[in-house]
């Protein structure tokens, strides 16, 4: 880790989402050391470097865990021999089945140790997993404040019913694993193909209209969009409406007529 040699300050965090108060422990050093546990849901694995902006090194938890509270102290410094200044959350452990807790960081640490405490936005605490409840609920539009950016998820490109250029309006079918989804439902969004984000609306959910199997799609606003990659991301904005069952595809289509409407006005 020759780069590290000049490294005087870090921040250590799983940091999923690089939240509000992930970013308030990133803005006071010159570098993050990220525990990749594998299990981040909102931000996956180097995507969090997009909003860290700084040198990022990342602490496999699956090599890692067996280590000591003052093995992990070690193998810090040794990784960055001129460590003086460590940042860390109010709920951070580290070491063997977690037993390091703060006050055990600044006992074994000779440098300076500085703990943020809680954060919070509207008396609501700024954390991954109360972000987690609000996509889940689908109130975008507060994950997004508490993110500080908006959410986006990306997915692989499949096949669908290729119902939607025929009768309907042409859509962009993705299987999306790992990441947390927002509830059923339309959403206001943005989608990045081929390094160009384009206005779109998307849809979560189980086509209720039509063969009852679970979906993620986007349609792009007054584009039509020929060559598509292996991979794209979605952007949500805000919430639209929830899933809604329709008699007919006209009816659908109807709706989706206004959908589309709306966002224009939004977007």
């Amino acid at each position: 880790m020759k780069l590290t040699n000049s490294i005087k300050s870090i921040a250590i965090g799983s940091f999923d989402g690089i939240h509000l108060a992930h970013k308030k422990l990133i803005s006071q050093v010159e570098a993050v050391v990220v525990i990749e546990k594998n299990i981040a849901t909102l931000t996956h694995g180097h995507k969090r470097v997009e909003y860290i902006k700084k040198p990022t090194f990342f602490y496999y938890l699956n090599i890692i865990k067996s280590l000591s509270a003052k093995e992990f102290i070690d193998k810090l410094k040794k990784d960055f021999p001129k460590l003086e200044k460590i940042v860390v959350g109010y709920d951070f452990y580290f070491g063997f089945k977690k037993k390091g807790d703060t006050a055990l960081l600044k006992e074994l640490f000779e440098g300076e140790v500085i703990i943020v405490d809680e954060i919070k936005y509207n008396n609501i605490s700024i954390h991954s997993c109360i972000i987690r409840e609000f996509i889940s609920n689908g109130n975008i539009s507060m994950a997004n404040r508490l993110l500080n950016h908006n959410y986006k998820i990306s997915g692989k490109v499949i096949k669908g019913q290729r119902l939607g250029k025929k009768e309907l309006f042409p859509t962009i079918n993705l299987k999306v694993e790992d990441y947390t989804l927002p509830k059923e439902g339309v959403y206001l969004s943005k989608t990045l193909i081929d390094d160009v984000w384009f206005n779109s609306i998307s849809f979560l959910g189980h086509r209720v209209t039509t063969d009852g199997s679970y979906a993620i799609e986007t349609h792009i606003i007054d584009r039509d969009i020929d060559f598509i990659k292996d991979k794209i991301e979605i952007e949500f904005i805000d919430f639209i409406r929830d899933n809604k069952k329709f008699s007919t595809l006209k009816e659908l289509k109807k709706q989706i007529k206004k959908d589309i409407d709306l966002a224009k006005l939004n977007l």
